[in-house]
């Protein structure tokens, strides 16, 4: 199965037969096979004591009560009463390991998919919803984990309480006990019938609480736009419609469940019917004694039981079932960037990058990059310009190996860079995000991020080359402050700052800045500068930005345009060319520049002098 398969919530698992899935719930128990043979030990002695109990009612009638025999009636109920003891003992066991086993099957399932969503490549997370994911691991765990417990011990119970009851129903008599015989096939057919479409139903449920929880965590994490949209109405509709989807969903399924249980019971009283009308021919012909019609009758009623039991839970587990086919259809997802067999460890990422032309494509096929070439040398820093979707984020992201080309190859010191360990590269590229992000805890923690082993010096230190440490200092804890939910207690520069302390800790060999001071104000961008400055000190370095102060002092400026270099220079060459550079600066700069040189004031007067935009950015060119 491959990644391209986008929806969960859509998409139908392969099969829609419960035992392939049962069969690899199954293989979740196999690391733990001493419990549960442990579970199948105990619950098959519960069983049997419960079979046996009304064996000893039978003797206390025909033994005891019919002779006036009431020593063996004492003998018999001290023999009831050991039983019982035992019997509780292996209760508590047996619903302790059901117990352990299910928590144990919920860890390894959150580690599994939590392990697996790591690897996933990010094409795979642009396509599917967060919120859906977290349900993958959350509620959808914990179902499996549900039916693993609880759905086990129900079930496992019922199915033994019926095989023990038809064994002593068939030592009594086994004439009726093959009445008795004749009524399991029929409820198995039932359940058969039933089976399909109350677990369509659920699946329906399951599709429309995944897009709920969705549609929470899109509108909790986008409160603030909502807000100034004023789209909380419209939201809510868009809400209702999901919710209204499972309801329905829902409704059908309990429906369904309803008319499941009582079909049960009336073919219980049918057989009950049968069983006590045979029974009485029996007694005539001396086939059965008193005893044995009221231990058969019991045994009926106790068998019945099982039988509804094992309906509800089954009408119940259906829930279990589809959360299990998707989080198998999850793990079944292959990531679509992984290491090729016989990758090796890049032991530096500081020689020389080839881009050969590479060609590049999402998912809708539309070409980001064609036949792209560039070289870059040890040590050199390249900024990248140009308008929105021309190809910039795209150059890094397939440096960073988050995608990899569809044509063409990118070499590092000479070597197809595919032919590295995904972790290997990895480990040596710094990046610093537009947007950073910062993890919930302390200002010390999400700085040691970028080295899990540095000790509070380093963190330090590393501060106070990004230019972070001052405006730490001021915090009410210092580096002990706490930043929040990704960081929402610090503003958008002291989490960049952040971010390029904690790049800078991680002392990679390639540094990668996307437009991390478009959202920053300038006393910021200036402290944000100093630490870039300093973290690209002899570092190969990408740097995407649009701000004249992050690339004016690049070795070389990359104009790209439509998935092209449509020009390549030096600040100040690119100047003088008045080319597609040119236009770009004097669109995104001209304000900032009049602004900052009195220009603005006096348009008019400043042009008499011969003072302009355009002067001043040639100026700047030659300086």
């Amino acid at each position: 199965m491959s990644e391209e398969i986008i929806d969960l919530e859509e998409e139908e698992y392969t099969s829609s037969l419960t035992g392939p899935i049962f069969l690899r719930i199954a293989q979740l128990l196999k690391p733990h096979w001493k419990w549960v043979l442990g579970f199948l030990i105990t619950i098959m002695l519960v069983s049997s004591m419960d079979a046996y109990f009304t064996y000893l009612n039978k003797q206390i009638v025909d033994e005891g009560i019919l002779f006036k025999d009431f020593d063996r009636i004492i003998e018999i109920a001290w023999v009831y009463a050991a039983f019982q003891l035992m019997q509780a003992v292996f209760i508590f066991i047996f619903i302790y390991l059901a117990g352990v086993l299910g928590e144990r099957v919920q860890y390894d399932l959150r580690k599994l998919l939590f392990n697996h969503l790591q690897e996933l490549s990010l094409s795979y997370y642009a396509q599917n919803a967060v919120g859906r994911l977290i349900a993958r691991v959350t509620s959808d765990s914990g179902r499996v984990s549900e039916l693993v417990s609880w759905g086990i011990v129900d079930s496992t119970w019922a199915i033994m309480n019926i095989t023990t009851s038809l064994i002593f129903m068939a030592i009594i008599n086994w004439r009726l006990a093959l009445i008795v015989s004749v009524i399991v096939p029929i409820m198995i057919y039932i359940a058969t019938k039933f089976q399909r479409y109350i677990l369509e139903e659920f699946r329906n449920s399951r599709r429309a609480n995944s897009k709920i929880t969705g549609a929470y965590n899109e509108n909790f994490q986008g409160v603030r736009v909502v807000k100034a949209l004023s789209r909380e109405d419209a939201n809510l509709v868009e809400f209702q419609e999901l919710t209204t989807r499972m309801y329905r969903a829902s409704y059908r399924a309990a429906w369904l469940s309803a008319l499941f249980l009582p079909t049960v019971q009336i073919i219980a009283a049918i057989a009950l019917s049968a069983i006590v009308w045979y029974g009485g021919v029996q007694i005539e012909l001396g086939f059965i004694t008193i005893g044995g019609i009221q231990a058969f009758v019991s045994y009926l009623t106790f068998m019945m039981w099982p039988v509804q039991d094992l309906a509800r839970v089954y009408s119940e587990t259906q829930h279990s079932i589809a959360s299990a086919e998707r989080i198998f259809k999850l793990v079944d997802t292959t990531p679509d960037i992984h290491n090729r067999s016989g990758a090796i460890e890049a032991k530096t990422l500081m020689g020389e990058i080839q881009f050969d032309h590479v060609d590049f494509f999402y998912e809708d096929r539309k070409s980001v990059l064609s036949d792209f070439t560039l070289t870059v040398n040890p040590g050199e820093t390249i900024a990248l310009v140009g308008p929105t979707g021309g190809g910039k984020s795209t150059i890094v992201n397939l440096l960073c190996r988050f995608y990899e080309p569809k044509n063409g190859v990118i070499r590092i010191n000479g070597h197809d860079y595919m032919d590295y360990t995904l972790e290997s590269i990895h480990n040596k590229i710094g990046i610093v995000l537009q947007t950073p992000h910062l993890f919930s805890g302390t200002v010390r923690e999400n700085i040691r991020y970028g080295c899990l082993s540095a000790d509070d010096a380093e963190v330090e230190e590393a501060a106070k080359v990004a230019g972070a440490h001052e405006f730490i200092e001021t915090l009410e804890k210092g580096y002990d402050h706490n930043v929040g939910e990704s960081g929402n207690l610090l503003s958008v520069g002291q989490k960049q700052l952040i971010s390029l302390a904690r790049a800078v800790l991680a002392k990679p060999e390639l540094f990668i800045m996307d437009e991390a001071t478009s959202s920053v104000d300038t006393l910021t961008e200036s402290l944000i500068q100093k630490g870039m400055e300093a973290l690209m000190k002899g570092r190969t370095s990408f740097v995407i930005a649009h701000r004249l102060s992050t690339i004016r002092r690049a070795d070389r400026i990359l104009v790209i345009e439509n998935g092209h270099i449509a020009e390549q220079g030096t600040h100040a060459e690119l100047l003088k060319q008045r080319g597609h550079y040119y236009r770009l600066y004097t669109q995104q700069f001209r304000h900032d520049l009049e602004v900052a040189y009195g220009v603005a004031d006096d348009v008019e007067d400043n042009s008499r002098k011969g003072v302009t935009a355009d002067s001043i950015m040639v100026k700047q060119g030659s300086d």
